[in-house]
């Protein structure tokens, strides 16, 4: 069981490659400092669902939002590791060139988001 974040440099992991290619390095934070570390990967995927399949199989840990490891969590299926290393995600965030003259589809995303974030916070 890994104890430090630089112990996933030595385990079984498995990665998400976005769309673009690009593979995040996986974050954390003890309140004192801030460790990045980009782990080898036993598996790399652009699924989440293929991602959480291959950990709950045992193929590895893989570092995503608790959200969609919850009903595994709940079960017992999979366990949290590191919760003292865990940051929050203060995101996500939408940048857009002007309010002015933005798309129906673009103003309808930015007000879900906005009415999800309030239900969010009560």
């Amino acid at each position: 069981m890994p104890q430090h974040p630089h112990d996933f440099l030595e385990h079984a992991c498995i990665r998400h490659r976005f769309a673009s290619g690009f593979i995040l390095p996986w974050e954390f934070g003890d309140g004192e400092g801030a460790i990045s570390i980009s782990p080898p990967a036993v598996v790399t995927a652009n699924s989440v669902d293929l991602e959480i399949a291959a950990v709950v199989d045992g193929l590895g840990v893989v570092r995503t939002f608790e959200e969609f490891l919850a009903p595994h969590l709940k079960s017992g299926s999979l366990v949290p590791i590191l919760d003292q290393w865990v940051t929050p995600f203060p995101g996500p965030f939408l940048d857009y060139a002007s309010r002015r003259h933005m798309p129906a589809p673009l103003r309808a995303f930015v007000d879900f988001l906005k009415a999800d974030q309030r239900s969010r916070a009560r």
